[in-house]
């Protein structure tokens, strides 16, 4: 199945590794860490450049996307 992060970002649910809410997640350092290493390294990408609210974790990038992470969720099922 495939998943819809806004724009024109679509990705298949089987290589999401994981969803988190932008807000919550980036308190803890490691978290921040993480995203700063993968923009550096090239694999994150920017659905749109609006106010990001959740990442999703790929095998092979990180998605910053402004739709929340109950609805990436609710569009999942």
């Amino acid at each position: 199945m495939y998943l819809h992060l806004g724009e024109n970002t679509v990705i298949t649910d089987k290589s999401i590794i994981g969803v988190f809410d932008m807000d919550t997640s980036t308190v803890n350092k490691a978290t921040r860490d993480y995203l700063s290493n993968a923009e550096k390294t090239g694999k994150v990408e920017y659905v749109n450049f609006d106010l990001p609210k959740s990442f999703i974790v790929t095998d092979e990038k990180v998605y910053i996307s402004p739709i929340n992470t109950s609805t990436i969720y609710k569009r999942s099922k």
